[in-house]
This record gives C-alpha cells, sequence and structure tokens, in this order.
C-alpha cells in the first residue's frame, strides 16, 4: 500500500528541504551567469577605452607635428622678402601693410604637448 506524502509529515519536509536546495543551488547559478556577463562586459568595455586612448595619443602625435609644422611654416611665410610676395603691381602700399602686420603679429607659438595649460584661450 502506497503512503500519501500529505499523510506522512516527515516526507513532506524531506522534500521540501530538498526542493529547497535545489531552488538555491539554481539560484546561485543564475547569481554566478550575471557575474560573468557583467565581468566580460567590464573586459569588453576596457578594451574599447584602451583603444580609444591608444587612438587619442596618435592624434595627439600627430596634431602636435602639425603644429610644428604650421609653425616652421608661418616662420618661413615671415622670412619672404617683399619683392616675392605676389602683389598685383600699383599695390606697393598694400605689400608694405602685409608685412608690417606680418612682422607685428608673428606666429602663435605652439604647446609642445597638447596636455600642457594654455596660456591665455584664443576665443
Amino acid at each position: 500500500m502506497a503512503v500519501d506524502e500529505q499523510d506522512n509529515p516527515s516526507e513532506s519536509t524531506s522534500r521540501e528541504a530538498e526542493l529547497q536546495r535545489q531552488l538555491d543551488g539554481l539560484q546561485s547559478q543564475v547569481t554566478d551567469l550575471h557575474k560573468a556577463r557583467e565581468a566580460t562586459k567590464n573586459l569588453e568595455l576596457s578594451s574599447e577605452v584602451q583603444r580609444l586612448k591608444e587612438k587619442l595619443d596618435e592624434h595627439s602625435k600627430q596634431l602636435e607635428q602639425s603644429a610644428e609644422k604650421l609653425t616652421q611654416l608661418e616662420s618661413e611665410n615671415l622670412d619672404v622678402p617683399l619683392d616675392i610676395l605676389q602683389v598685383k603691381p600699383g599695390h606697393q602700399e598694400k605689400k608694405l601693410e602685409i608685412h608690417e602686420f606680418m612682422k607685428q603679429y608673428p606666429a602663435t607659438p605652439r604647446r609642445k604637448h597638447p596636455k600642457e595649460p594654455r596660456h591665455c584661450s584664443p576665443y
């Protein structure tokens, strides 16, 4: 004759305890999966941040090189003799004004490194 679980409280309690252990185990697995997923996301974000930092460094170097080249070109422009300036004949006064202006306002010094603070804002 089969004994009904409701008739035997100790079997019912034992079964509930086993089910509770299984439930706790499953909840623990779910928690571990969530942690693993977050760790994977964080790793992906970290590598994306690292890639962006490297790209920023590369662009900073390019910007620094461009600034140096600009400074060099501006200083070369100041060394151009008056008669080489391509201004139409009859505009000698304008040529002199341009040359004087270039002497009066020389090229602005460039920062050696993009992260150096600016001494005055160009805006």
